[in-house]
Order: structure tokens, then C-alpha cells, then sequence
């Protein structure tokens, strides 16, 4: 059994010392193409009759591994958790765990060498953060108030620039001044877990932005400046006339 599980061992090393990224997902999958040969050898092996079950479940297991190992593998995108956490959470490992541990009492050497798994993380912005911040010029103000049950990050854009992205908890509001006069494109993400290196949220993602734009003006009249004021809410409200539309993660501005 030793030898069956040899190559899968060092494959399942190899996993545990990659780079996130490239070097986890390549090693990830040559682990599951491991783990599934190691399965079907197992289930053509010969086996003493007090290892059969054993060995059937272990064989199980293997596959399991082998799915989540493909399954885990990071998407490099939007709303991709890590795969270590992916991982952390599956059935397959804590499968073979258990089927591995079994055979090891009957005196067989089917110890796995699993690679480390991560928990998830819950990082978050304060509350009015401001992730993006072009040149704001104008005495226009935004408020936005988030009623869904998740962080959001609303996106001002006009035509292929991003204006500003704020960053506003659930059950919050916030508002940004001094927007620039100007027809802008609001779009919104919720989800958890942000990752500021991605610009994402990794957990529960949701991309959508609202179908009217927001139109900001900033001008000189008799005894003073008028200006816009507006408020969006993510949530439906009653009397609410704002519609919205998803929008492919990749169309979502960075």
C-alpha cells in the first residue's frame, strides 16, 4: 500500500509548498490526478480480508480528494476564494483522513501526507472607505445607504474610467462630496470578505449596477452655486423607482 500512495504523497508535498497562484493550481491538479490513480490502483489490488473495507474506502476517498483538489483550484478572478480555504472546507480530505487513519490501526501503512488548509477570512473596510478616488472637483454629494445583508462597494464611473469606489458595511450609510458635474454609471458589488488586492470580495458576490446614470451638476446662479444632491439605496425599498441589472464579474470596474 506503501507504494501505491508513494507518488500521491509527494504530490500532496508538492501542494503544500506552492506559491499561490500558478505553482498551487498546477501542483493541485497533478495531486488529483494522483489521488484518482491511487484510487484505481487500490481497487485492483490485492487485499487481505480484514483490509477490504478498508481499502474500498479509502479508494472512495482518494476520488473525493481528487474532485476537491480540481474543484479548489483558484479561478485567478472575481469573487475567487483561496483554494487553501476552498480546501479547508471540503468532504475529501477529512474522508481520507478518516479511511487512512482506520487501515493504520490494522497495521497497515496508509498514512497521507494533506496539505495545510486555511480558514476563511472575513477582512473588511471601514465603513465610508474610500478604495478609489479620482479628482473630485465639483460640490455634488452621493449617499448611499446598503440594506442588503452583505458589505458593498459602489463604483462611479464615466465611460471606461472609475471615478471613485467607496466602501459601505451592511446596515450603513455614507456619503461622498465634492463629486465633479458629470453623467456617471453606478455599479455596485456585495459580498464577503474583501481582498484589496483583487479589488473583490471573495465569498457570496453579487455585480450589478443601476440602469439610470447619476447625473451630477455644479453651477453658478444669482446669489450662489446649485448643485446635486442624490441617494441610492442597494436594497429594494417601497416606492422605490431604481432598477437594476447584473453585470458580468469581468465588465465590473476595477
Amino acid at each position: 500500500m506503501a507504494s501505491t500512495l508513494g507518488p500521491l504523497n509527494g504530490a500532496l508535498r508538492a501542494v503544500d509548498r506552492a506559491q499561490a497562484g500558478g505553482p498551487l493550481d498546477k501542483a493541485m491538479a497533478a495531486a488529483a490526478q494522483k489521488a484518482e490513480a491511487a484510487a484505481a490502483a487500490l481497487d485492483t489490488a490485492r487485499t487481505p480480508d480484514n483490509a477490504t473495507a478498508g481499502n474500498g474506502r479509502l479508494a472512495s476517498a482518494l476520488r473525493s480528494l481528487g474532485q476537491d483538489l480540481r474543484s479548489a483550484r483558484g479561478g485567478g478572478g472575481r469573487c475567487a476564494a483561496s483554494p487553501r480555504v476552498e480546501l479547508g472546507t471540503a468532504s475529501g480530505p477529512k474522508e481520507v483522513k478518516e479511511a487512512s487513519r482506520a487501515l493504520t490501526a490494522l497495521g497497515y501503512d496508509a498514512a497521507l501526507d494533506l496539505p495545510r488548509t486555511e480558514q476563511a477570512k472575513h477582512r473588511r473596510l471601514g465603513n465610508g472607505t474610500l478604495i478609489r478616488d479620482g479628482s473630485r472637483g465639483g460640490l455634488g454629494r452621493l449617499t448611499i445607504d446598503n440594506g442588503t445583508g452583505t458589505d458593498a462597494v459602489v463604483s462611479l464611473t464615466r465611460g471606461s474610467r472609475t471615478a471613485l469606489s467607496v466602501y459601505v458595511r451592511h446596515g450603513s450609510d455614507t456619503t461622498v462630496g465634492s463629486v465633479s458635474s458629470g453623467s456617471y454609471t453606478v455599479y455596485f458589488t456585495t459580498g464577503e470578505d474583501w481582498d484589496g488586492g483583487k479589488r473583490s470580495f471573495t465569498r457570496q458576490c453579487s455585480f450589478q449596477k443601476f440602469d439610470d446614470t447619476a447625473d451630477f451638476r455644479t453651477v453658478r446662479v444669482a446669489g450662489g452655486t446649485q448643485y446635486t444632491v442624490l441617494r441610492f439605496t442597494l436594497n429594494k425599498v417601497i416606492g422605490g423607482n431604481a432598477t437594476t441589472s447584473d453585470v458580468p464579474p469581468g465588465e465590473f470596474p476595477s
